[in-house]
């Protein structure tokens, strides 16, 4: 997958989750605009090194991390002149190779597709962690939360684990792992770990 327009963040974004942004800079706007008219992705990889603010002016004290997951628009709402607020929807993940940053600030990278989770039951032993996810989502709903995009999908083990990931209290790093981790079951087992460990479940 070559040239793909990358959206540096100090967040993970995972397949199937939802994201939220605020756009005002310049090379983001032209970057929504090419994304909304052209029907593609951009890629959101999350900072290891500098800050959002670094990106575009000092390319030199910025890192990435090496997986990434692509964006897929959902609604873009021009609420006022010159800022979008914008929403999309994890896709597949992807692995960098070379990023490079254009003159206006945009970086680039090619990048290979990772392949998707296999979608699979979570197992009998997990089945609390599914539950309190359930409950979780009911609660959220009650306030007026809809962090989830529907439909939901709690027979799907790496679903659940996703949406546990974005919610969770955990460093970026932990969550950038468990975003890496190719085995899905596994990943909701260490979300279920450290659940039991807080008293969750």
């Amino acid at each position: 997958m070559p040239a793909l327009p990358l959206f540096p963040l100090k967040a993970v974004l995972f397949p199937g989750g939802l994201l939220r942004l605020k756009v005002f800079e310049a090379r983001y706007l032209d970057l929504v605009s090419r994304c909304l008219r052209d029907r593609e992705p951009f890629g959101v990889v999350c900072l290891r090194q500098g800050g959002e603010l670094q990106v575009g002016s000092d390319g030199s004290k910025v890192r990435f991390e090496g997986v990434g997951v692509l964006a897929h628009l959902l609604d873009v709402d021009a609420e006022q002149a010159g800022i979008l607020q914008v929403s999309c929807q994890g896709g597949q993940r992807f692995r960098l190779k070379t990023p490079r940053q254009r003159a206006d600030g945009l970086w680039f990278a090619d990048a290979d597709l990772l392949v998707d989770d296999d979608p699979q039951p979570p197992s009998a032993n997990l089945a609390p962690s599914v539950a309190a996810l359930s409950n979780a989502i009911e609660a959220l709903s009650g306030q007026g939360q809809h962090p989830f995009i529907e439909p939901h999908h709690l027979d799907d083990a790496g679903w659940v684990a996703n949406r546990w990931c974005e919610i969770l209290p955990i460093s970026l790093a932990a969550k950038q792992k468990l975003m890496e981790l190719d085995e899905p079951a596994l990943r909701l087992q260490l979300v279920d770990d450290f659940l039991r460990g807080k008293g969750v479940v």
